[in-house]
């Protein structure tokens, strides 16, 4: 353990001295990107810092018991023996979790898309429902919330809404929430009284940086028209609103949230650019966990990962089998319990592909 904690230590010592040189300073990106790494190892340090600590705890009660000349000095030996002996193993496992390498996505911003999808007028209710609650998440974590694009519902909700996360390790966090939700309750507009199930899908793509795509603007045809829906008589006379068509793939992207053009060609582009990366990194992480049966981000969109059962109160995710009865709160944003848990067994997962590969 302590080799593999000499080789943190290198790198930490070496990414201390870069983000103080002048260079580093100036080029805002790569300073935010090595920040980062040495909040991440500070916390490995710490913990090398007491794995030591403990160690040598251990080696020297081990000496005074062996020794057994002050039968006082021995009680207390005991008692940092039994401590040290207690705290080696958990620290040893937390080392191991943090010693995983880290997605390089994972510090990246995201655009969600949500879809309604199964079950008519209640599943437009429902991505709303799914909207809000991640809305509120989000704003608890500090994170900012910007819509890019909606497509209201009939009776409510939205058909399609797409909206960008910025943040703190957006996409680590929200990745597990890509899937198929399902819905069980009684809607709104059924006199019978009976439970029905409704879906709406849920898309986290990574925010892709100009150089993680190369995107070739001759293959892109930008449409602009007037907005619709709700907005002042500026918005909805001036064009505006973009439509991207992209030819190679077929994709299509609107954005008419902003009042000027260039605002919502600018994040039409960003959603363009965020769909074409996370195409390649679905292809990815397919091939990765066909490698490591991974049930937690296997990036399929058309798996049905969680049950929203309102006459029972309770949340299942099946890809961990984990129930929660306390739909009402987690329907608010509060979803951080079932974020951990994903997590835990992405985690246990990597761990273990980690270990079979030593």
């Amino acid at each position: 353990m302590l080799e593999k904690l000499q080789i943190v230590k290198q790198r930490f010592d070496e990414v201390s001295d870069l983000i103080i040189q002048p260079d580093i300073i100036t080029d805002q990106k790569r300073y935010v990107q090595l920040n980062k790494e040495y909040k991440d190892l500070r916390v490995l340090m710490d913990k090398r810092e007491l794995y030591i600590e403990l160690t040598n705890n251990l080696n020297e009660a081990e000496e005074i018991i062996a020794d057994g000349s002050d039968a006082e000095m021995v009680e207390m030996a005991k008692m940092q023996y039994d401590e040290a002996k207690e705290g080696i193993p958990k620290l040893e496992e937390d080392i191991r979790f943090l010693l995983i390498p880290k997605d390089p996505d994972d510090m990246k911003n995201v655009v969600v898309e949500v879809r309604a999808g199964t079950g008519g007028d209640e599943a437009s209710i429902f991505a709303g429902d799914l909207f809000r609650m991640y809305t509120k998440y989000c704003e608890g974590k500090g994170w900012n919330v910007s819509v890019v694009d909606l497509n209201e519902g009939t009776a409510g909700g939205y058909k399609e809404i797409i909206f960008e996360v910025s943040g703190e390790d957006v996409y680590g966090t929200l990745k597990f929430e890509a899937g198929v939700h399902r819905v069980q309750r009684v809607p709104q507009t059924e006199t019978q009284g009976r439970v029905h199930t409704s879906a709406a899908t849920v898309m986290v793509l990574p925010e892709a940086e100009e150089f993680d795509v190369e995107l070739d603007m001759t293959e892109v045809r930008i449409e602009r028209t007037t907005s619709t829906g709700p907005g002042g008589q500026s918005v909805n006379t001036t064009y505006s609103a973009i439509k991207l068509h992209h030819e190679p793939t077929g994709m299509i992207v609107s954005c008419q949230d902003q009042k000027s053009s260039h605002k919502n060609l600018e994040k039409a582009l960003k959603v363009l650019r965020s769909r074409l990366y996370e195409k390649e990194l679905a292809k990815k992480q397919a091939a990765d966990s066909e490698k490591r049966k991974s049930m937690v981000s296997s990036g399929d969109r058309s798996a049905k990962i969680r049950t929203y059962n309102y006459p029972q109160g309770r949340v299942t995710d099946h890809r961990i089998g984990l129930t929660l009865y306390d739909l009402q709160n987690i329907i608010n944003g509060d979803i951080q319990k079932l974020i951990d848990e994903l997590m835990l067994a992405d985690n246990t997962e990597k761990l273990k592909a980690s270990d079979e590969h030593i």
